[in-house]
């Protein structure tokens, strides 16, 4: 089967002498494995097809009955440079991918989820790195995935700043003084309290949700009486 989809890769690994296996999440077709053959070649044209957070619009083959396919040939729609130029946001972006990979279903198509990670990168790349772009991202992905708190502000965060972590854009997300940092903390927490659980071991990528407190911020955390989170 032929096939042409929007892809974003979420990691990528190389495989035999001159393979590159990826995950990519797609439009149509949701999460899915695919290799290309002979890709680590020097004159290989599909390179940039298989690097992380690259978008592209790419021919797909897979075989019947074959759970993996081939990238057989593609057009680039984005690399996302400003994002390659900057290593906070380069690891942000790779932190996005991999939620992506351990969160989201095999060949389950979304394409809320889709928007979601496509939107993401280009607001990543528009604009300064947030602090809380990391929590807030994971929070729509959970709301999309069934696990969704938008209804539910926990830990006395104000519903105007959960509100705003589910529905502002990343790039406009700019905490300031001390209750935000602080509400921002919580919100981190109640982030590392969901990925302790359903995750069966830990992300391999920086985690984005370390709290960050000083004077006042640290003070009010410790009234709150939080339970100590696992590394």
């Amino acid at each position: 089967m032929n096939f042409c989809d929007r892809i974003i890769v979420l990691l990528k690994t190389d495989f035999r002498e001159a393979d590159r296996m990826v995950c990519v999440y797609s439009f149509a077709h949701g999460r899915m494995a695919l290799r290309l053959p002979g890709v680590n070649k020097y004159n290989s044209r599909l390179k940039a097809l298989s690097e992380p957070f690259v978008k592209s619009d790419a021919r797909i083959y897979i075989r019947r009955n074959a759970s993996i396919g081939c990238i057989t040939g593609g057009k680039l729609e984005s690399v996302h440079p400003l994002i390659r130029a900057d290593a906070q946001k380069t690891g942000a972006a790779i932190y996005f991918c991999e939620l992506f990979y351990r969160l989201t279903p095999e060949h389950s198509p979304n394409e809320k989820k889709f928007r979601l990670l496509e939107d993401s990168l280009s607001q990543l790349e528009a604009a300064p790195l947030s602090p809380a772009a990391a929590p807030a991202f994971l929070l729509r992905l959970m709301q999309l995935s069934g696990f969704g708190l938008k209804d539910m502000p926990l830990l006395d965060i104000p519903p105007a700043f959960w509100d705003d972590m589910h529905s502002k854009p990343l790039s406009c997300l700019m905490p300031c003084g001390a209750a935000d940092a602080l509400n921002l903390n919580k919100t981190r927490y109640v982030c590392r309290r969901f990925l302790n659980k359903y995750l069966q071991y830990p992300l391999n990528t920086a985690c984005e949700l370390d709290l960050t407190s000083a004077g006042v911020v640290d003070a009010a955390l410790a009234e709150t009486a939080l339970e100590p989170l696992a590394v």
